[in-house]
This record gives structure tokens, sequence and C-alpha cells, in this order.
């Protein structure tokens, strides 16, 4: 079982690696500003990125147990995206101050300022689109990428260790 399994962990590390590039291709090339939600939705990928590299060069036992947790990786990626998700839509309000002004309702100018975060943030609600005319935002993107990476590398873990 450990070409196919080292095979995998390539194909998650390739796939981490993209995700991050277009992330950071589209904000850096592209000039997309990413709101404090997206920052946090490259976390799961960093982590991927690690953990499938390390799967490479261990024992096929260990590699296995990483790319387990690379499943759970891929489901704690889906589980931010879709909070980003639902932000967007107006499901709920951001859970992270950084993605929305407090507004003034006491009156008191310095507590509004002390309230604020120290770098200025694009609103978490505001959705960026990488395709012009699609209406399918970078996190409703990566919710799909992530559900499915989670979904796909649980699958293969389950059926290859029946077969």
């Amino acid at each position: 079982m450990s070409p196919p399994d080292r095979r995998i962990a390539v194909y998650v590390l390739v796939l981490a690696a993209l995700a991050l590039g277009v992330a950071l291709g589209s904000q850096h090339v592209l000039g997309m500003a990413p709101c404090e939600l997206c920052l946090w939705e490259r976390w799961p990928y960093r982590v991927l990125v690690v953990l499938a590299a390390l799967a490479l060069f261990v024992s096929p036992v260990l590699r296995r147990v990483l790319l387990w947790a690379c499943a759970l990786v891929f489901l704690c990626g889906a589980a931010i995206a879709f909070v980003h998700v639902g932000v967007e839509q107006g499901w709920w309000p951001s859970p992270l101050p950084e993605c929305s002004a407090s507004n003034l309702v006491t009156g008191n100018i310095r507590a509004l300022v002390a309230s604020l975060p120290a770098t200025p943030a694009k609103p978490c609600d505001a959705p960026n689109f990488l395709i012009p005319g699609l209406p399918v935002s970078f996190a409703t993107m990566d919710f799909i990428l992530a559900a499915v990476g989670a979904a796909a590398l649980g699958a293969y873990l389950v059926r290859s260790r029946a077969g």
C-alpha cells in the first residue's frame, strides 16, 4: 500500500500548494485584497503542505496517520470556508472583529478608535470573484475544494484499508 499512499501524499501536497498559489497570486498579481477570513482560510493549506511533505519521508504506517490528519485538516478548511460563505451570504455575522468596523453607539470616540482593528481589513461580507461573470466567490470555491478534498481523501483511506 505504500506507493499509492505516497502518490496520494504528492497529490495533497500539489493541491494545497496550488490553492495557496492561487490565493497569493490573486492577492499580489491581480491586486485582490483578502479579508481576515480569507487569510484564515489559507492556514489549512499551509498545514496540508507540511503534513503531505512529511508523509513522503516517513514509514508507511506513519504515512497513513499523516494522510488521515490531512483529511481532518481538509475538513477544518471546509468549515472555515463555510463560515465565510455564510458571512458573504448574510446568513450570520463574522465571528472575527477585524471583519467589520464597530458602530458608534455610545458616542465615545476614544472607545470606538480603541475597538478598531490595528490594520485595515476588507469586509468579510464583500466577496472576491476570480472568474468575471461567474458568481462563485473565492470562499465558495475554497469550500468546494476543501470538502471534496476531505471526502476524496477519506474515501481513499477507508477503501484502501478494506482492500
